[in-house]
Parts: C-alpha cells; structure tokens; sequence
C-alpha cells in the first residue's frame, strides 16, 4: 500500500511565503512525476507545476517565477519520497485547496498507480 501526507498550508498575507510538502510512502517500485494541483472556490481543478523522475521541473503560466517545485530522491529509500512546493509573492489569487499528485510503480499489483493527497488550504489575505 501506498500513502501520501501533505503539509504546509495556512495563512499568509499577499508578498508572503508558503512551503508545501508532501511525503510519499508505502510498497514503492519507482515513482514518476511528481506533481501540484490547486482548486480555488468555484473552480476546477488545475495543474500548478509538476517534477519528473528526471527532477525536470514544468510550471503553469500563472505561478512561474513564483514558485519552484523539488524532490528528495532517495536511492537507497525508495519507499520514502517527497515533493516540495516552495510559494513565494503569494496573491490572493493563489488561494486554493492545493493537492498533491503522484504517478508511480508499486511492488504489489497493480504496478502503476496515480494517486492524489487529501490536499491542504492555502489562503493569501490581507
């Protein structure tokens, strides 16, 4: 089984900073891409940025240059990986619900799996 655990979220006034992070675990073979969704208020769902097994980072239009996503690679602890979302010059348009997504190969069948956190509030106010 595997199970992902997202932290970070809060409060934060706009020009502000939020690190996001979350952590991976479980019966892992080798994991993909590592991505961020975000869902605001009455909205859909939509990617935010997204890292490959390659550590290749991608990012939407609106957060680029703003925000920067990395992975901790753990060779020798493969079962255990993270992704950090580092936020910075946060807007009120940023606010959301931020989900964490995993595309990965597991030791049990079935081998691929893509799963999504329970995601975590970020909200950017004055």
């Amino acid at each position: 089984q595997v199970k992902i655990a997202e932290s970070g979220g809060g409060w934060v006034q706009p020009g502000g900073s939020l690190r996001l992070s979350c952590l991976v675990y479980g019966s892992i073979l080798r994991i993909n891409t590592m991505a961020w969704y975000r869902q605001a208020p009455g909205k859909e769902r939509e990617w935010v940025a997204s890292i490959s097994g390659n550590n290749s980072p991608d990012y939407a239009d609106a957060v680029k240059g703003r925000f920067a996503i990395s992975r901790d690679n753990a060779e020798n602890r493969v079962h255990l990986n993270t992704v950090h979302l580092q936020m910075t010059s946060l807007k009120p348009e940023d606010t959301a619900v931020y989900f964490c997504n995993v595309d990965l190969e597991r030791t049990i069948l079935p081998r691929h799996a893509e799963l999504w956190g329970e995601g975590t509030q970020v909200i950017v106010s004055s």
